[in-house]
């Protein structure tokens, strides 16, 4: 079944087809993922928008992350933001003023980003697995 999404990202790679369309379909994704981790609905800046790229990719990819993301033809930052307006542009999103396609150059680069942040959430997992308490929760174990 097709959605109304659909045509109009069809529509959108007719006019650019650099990104295939799971590159927007994710996108929405991580949209939807990023103003839950946030509580709040509707407006998501372009840098908060790529943390939860982030978070959501690795939470989906894992360690293949980046090679998903390079073969729907996304390889930077920027990339995500080209197809954030192009979903402006044809209607599915909105911006605000303040919004521009610069909010997303060089905010970080995949290759180390996505291992640390592939890292993080494991070391989570293995802690949480393992009863280990965060470092944070850690008491004071010096001796006097």
């Amino acid at each position: 079944m097709e959605t109304e999404f659909h045509k109009k990202v069809e529509e959108i790679f007719r006019k650019d087809p650099r990104y295939k369309m799971e590159a927007y379909e994710f996108l929405m994704q991580a949209l939807f993922f990023t103003q839950n981790r946030l509580k709040r609905q509707g407006h998501v800046a372009g840098k908060e928008l790529l943390e939860g790229v982030k978070e959501y990719g690795v939470e989906q990819f894992g360690l293949l992350a980046q090679t998903v993301f390079e073969q729907w033809g996304v390889k930077k930052t920027e990339d995500f933001g080209e197809i954030v307006f192009n979903l402006v542009d044809a209607g599915l999103l909105k911006k605000t003023e303040e919004d521009s396609i610069e909010d997303f150059k060089g905010v970080y680069e995949f290759k180390e980003t996505f291992a640390e942040e592939y890292k993080r959430k494991f070391l989570e997992e293995i802690k949480r697995g393992l009863d280990i308490p965060d470092d944070s929760e850690k008491k004071d174990d010096k001796k006097v």
